[in-house]
């Protein structure tokens, strides 16, 4: 998968499924199911917001396990851009 225009829409189309999913879930009183869900949501979005900077990062699968998503996030949208408060990243 790609940097495109695609690409971005298709992570954050999964972002936003598992976000409804989460909520459906924690109505039903899964919270462990609905934690799950949720957790999916905001990688995906992590991995679209990563995709947007240009020329920071190779293609995102490059990225290939959950903690270096989100070492790339603290390092290229919370240190580096400043785009992301620290008390709001971890």
């Amino acid at each position: 998968m790609s940097d495109t225009p695609d690409a971005l829409s298709s992570f954050m189309w999964k972002a936003e499924r598992a976000l409804a999913s989460a909520r459906v879930l924690l109505h039903d009183g899964d919270a462990k199911g609905a934690c799950n869900r949720a957790y999916y949501a905001m990688f995906d979005s992590a991995r679209t917001a990563l995709m947007t900077l240009p020329g920071l990062l190779g293609p995102p699968v490059a990225i290939k396990t959950h903690r270096g998503l989100i070492t790339a996030f603290c390092q290229y949208l919370v240190r580096r851009a400043g785009s992301i408060p620290r008390s709001d990243a971890l």
